[in-house]
């Protein structure tokens, strides 16, 4: 697969939706996840991302404004041991259970589909690290209507194993701006990971649509010793 410039996708695109991207540091030192939330609806912009334990949650920005909170109010990432969980939805916590349980990854989503949000039936993103004994594993899924038709939900997972040293992989869950709004297609793209976070977390939240990106999330965990590094950005600044 050709590697393509994630900042000009973010750039050519006003409306990717919420995306994650795993993979390794070009040194090949560190696991890397970037999560970034957008929105269009003053609900959906009304929001920012707040530490949570080990991992993150969305919270309202200005309570007196948030509508309804069903879609749009969730823990992005939660740590379960040496797996990191990234999703954009409530699936954060079926994965989470299911892990506990002993399912796998791809498993614990069976009992998940797209979100009922007709007629866009957004998809349902997620990802998963695992940083045990030095070693690195990652894997992404997608959950989707049938090109818009809810009566089938697909489900594809992709399995990158170790993940090659500068290498990450991309996935967002709309095509681009629309009504209503296309979900992704294809495999997800292949993308370069720098060794600085700041660096990678600037390239981000710069290539984001100024108008629609609300919020960004980026971790980089030490492979070696499972230390990380967590940097938030939100555009509602308290």
């Amino acid at each position: 697969m050709e590697m393509v410039s994630l900042e000009q996708e973010l750039k050519s695109n006003s409306y990717p939706g919420r995306g994650i991207v795993i993979g390794r540091s070009a040194d090949g030192t560190k696991a890397v996840a970037g999560y970034f939330i957008m929105g269009r609806s003053e609900n959906s912009r009304n929001r920012i991302f707040v530490e949570d334990g080990e991992g993150i949650r969305t919270q309202a920005f200005d309570p007196s404004k948030l509508q309804d909170p069903s879609l749009i109010i969730y823990a992005p990432v939660r740590v379960l041991g040496s797996q990191t969980i990234v999703t954009n939805g409530d699936q954060t916590d079926t994965i989470y259970d299911g892990l506990k349980e002993g399912l796998t990854f791809e498993e614990s989503l069976r009992s998940r589909e797209f979100e009922p949000d007709a007629p866009n039936y957004t998809p349902r993103i997620s990802g998963v690290m695992k940083v045990e004994n030095g070693q690195y594993c990652c894997a992404l899924s997608i959950l989707k209507s049938n090109n818009g038709n809810p009566e089938q939900c697909s489900r594809f997972t992709y399995d990158f194993g170790t993940c090659a040293a500068g290498e990450g992989h991309f996935i967002h869950t709309y095509m681009h701006d629309g009504n209503p709004l296309p979900s992704f297609e294809g495999e997800p793209k292949l993308v370069a990971i720098p060794d600085d976070i700041e660096a990678f977390t600037g390239l981000l939240w710069s290539s984001l649509n100024e108008d629609n990106k609300v919020s960004l999330f980026v971790r980089y965990i030490d492979i070696a010793t499972g230390n990380y590094e967590t940097r938030i950005v939100n555009k509602n600044q308290k």
